[in-house]
Formats: structure tokens, sequence, C-alpha cells
């Protein structure tokens, strides 16, 4: 069974109560004759398999040094750190539309803040860590059936859309809450990573080659807050698999990404059948004669949220990929030069 860790950020918010009396009617006004108090606590739980992934796949010296470099690498995406916090309250009936907005940058474990709310029912949604994130934004927020994380278009190369890595963690919630006169409450808002990462680690056996360049495809596009749901385009884009600097003789390349689907669609055929994956890594190695060797790795295994996967391989004498977890399918195209090249973005 995999093991996962917990980590938590406690954001104290103290909501006190809005009265309809002029005393209480603004944030500016004095509260103090206002009675009661509403805490809302916000814990920043980050539930992944890495710790687990990177004792299990990289064991050896030369592969912990590798583990060492990726969890370098990944630290704002695998973190129990807050920088900035977006919360909305949103009306439970009629055309569901935002009544409140607050946006915070915390830099810290906790924080406290102060704001004033009606007494009625609500649908909170909070997102933590969307303020850097250049690929992903926060957008129709303004009601809460659809407010979604969105990933930005990427860029047309030879017909193939081309996308960079996310670069923070994103963290969510969505908490019902009614806010009652003349009663202390408290409400607890737990929010869950969103955002995942997937892994390359090549021995190049000493074979020589002038460029290699790594992607990954198969992941989602956006995630609707509200409903917790993420949206699947039928040609996913291809992301960059950056590589990490490593001070090993292995090649270390990550991508950081929403999750794959969790099974391929009713009317997909399986792989015995003849079809694709439910997440791929596509390698371009230009050998020194300046052929390229395309390599599809087809991972059958989803990637969720908050989880890091790791795949391990070699090349070849033709600058093939071989993984090997015998369970990832492999196709190999020699001289892919004919079929068209990949550039990254820069």
């Amino acid at each position: 069974m995999k093991s996962r860790r917990y980590s938590f950020i406690k954001v104290g918010l103290l909501l006190p109560a809005f009265w309809l009396a002029a005393g209480c009617s603004t944030i500016d006004d004095d509260l103090s004759d206002c009675g009661n108090t509403y805490e809302l606590n916000y814990q920043l739980r980050l539930v992944t398999n890495m710790t687990t992934e990177l004792k299990t796949q990289l064991t050896t010296m030369t592969e912990v040094s590798v583990a060492n470099a990726l969890t370098m690498h990944l630290k704002d995406i695998f973190t129990d750190f807050a920088h900035d916090v977006d919360l909305s309250f949103y009306d439970t009936e009629g055309n569901l539309g935002r009544l409140q907005h607050d946006q915070h940058i915390m830099d810290a474990n906790q924080s406290s803040y102060t704001l004033t709310l009606p007494m009625r029912k609500y649908m909170h949604l909070a997102i933590a860590n969307i303020a850097y994130n250049n690929v992903v934004s926060l957008t129709n927020d303004e009601y809460s059936p659809s407010s979604v994380l969105q990933q930005a278009d990427g860029q047309l190369t030879d017909g193939k859309e081309i996308l960079t890595s996310h670069t923070t963690g994103l963290f969510t919630a969505r908490q019902p809450m009614e806010v009652l006169s003349g009663v202390d409450q408290t409400f607890n808002v737990h929010l869950y990573m969103a955002n995942s990462a997937a892994t390359l680690v090549l021995d190049t056996k000493g074979h020589a080659f002038s460029d290699i360049k790594v992607y990954t495809t198969g992941f989602a596009d956006a995630f609707y807050v509200r409903d917790s749901t993420y949206v699947y385009s039928e040609t996913p884009p291809l992301v960059i698999a950056e590589r990490v600097a490593t001070d090993s003789k292995l090649l270390c390349f990550c991508s950081v990404n929403f999750p794959s689907r969790d099974a391929m669609p009713a009317s997909v055929k399986t792989r015995a059948q003849g079809d694709a994956s439910l997440w791929q890594f596509k390698v371009y190695l230009t050998k020194t004669d300046g052929t390229i060797t395309e390599t599809i790795l087809d991972i059958d295994e989803p990637l969720k949220a908050g989880d890091l996967k790791i795949i391990k391989g070699e090349l070849d004498d033709e600058g093939a990929v071989r993984p090997y977890n015998s369970t990832v399918g492999v196709s190999v195209t020699l001289n892919w030069n004919d079929a068209g090249k990949y550039e990254t973005p820069l």
C-alpha cells in the first residue's frame, strides 16, 4: 500500500458577525459590541506519495544523488507552504454569484485576517499558490459553478501544442457553510493539491548524442474548483519535461501538470485491442549523425493529484529508451526527422 505524508498549514480567519444594525455594517466600524465570531481554520494538506516514490525507485548511490536533485527541483511544487490564498464566498441560491472575494499574501505557515460576512448560507471556494503560476490561472470565478483553474494554451509547432510545466503546487478547497446569528462557529477548510509531477530517469550507457528533448502528455487541461472535476481534451498538449541538473551520469527530466485520467473512457479500446495509454512520455534523441529517434512510453497507471511518478530506463544503440518497468509500453521510430521536429518554446 502506498504511504502518504500529511503536512498542514493552519490559517485562522476570524469573521465577526454581520448585523443589520448600523454599528456592524462595514469592516471599518467598531465591532466590539457585535457579539459572536466565526472562525475559519484553513489546513493546506500535502497528501503525496513523493517520499515513498523516491525511496522505492531511486535506491543506488547514484540514484540517491538524482533523488536529492529532484527533491530540490520540486521544492515549490510539493510544499506545505502557501504563498498566496484566494478566498471566494458564493450565494447558494439564484445565479450562485460571488458575494465576497478576498486575496492575501501569506508567505508564512499561518496568518490571521478579519472581514465581515452577512449571516446566510455560502459556498466557499479557496485556492492557494495561484499568483505565481505562469501556466495556470483562475478564471470565470464570478460564479461558483464556473470557477476554474485553466491551463494556458501552448505554443503550436508543426501542428502540436507544446506547454511549459506548472510552476507552483496548486491547492484548492470547497466548503459549504452557514453563518448563524448568536452562535460561535468554527469551520475547518482543507485544501488539497490539484496538480502532480512525472519524472523520467535515464542511464545513457555511454551512448553519445547531440540533443535530447522529453515531453509528457495525456493530462487534464482544466480543473473546476467547486465540483473538483478535471477536464480532458481529445488532443492534450505536450508538456515540456525540464532537465533536472544532477551531479551523476544519469539524466533526469521532470514535468509538472494536472493529473491523468483514472481510467480510459469506455469508448476507447484497450491496448490489447490496439489503443493508447492513460499518459505518455515522448523522447526525441538527436544522434551525432543528426538523425532523431522518437520513443513513446505508454503508462497505464494513472498519475493522480498530489503524486509523483518516476519511470526509469536506459538508452540503446539506436538512441531508443528501454524502460526497466515491463508494464510500460514502448514504441520507437528511427529517423524520425522525416516526420518533423518539435521545437521547445522559450
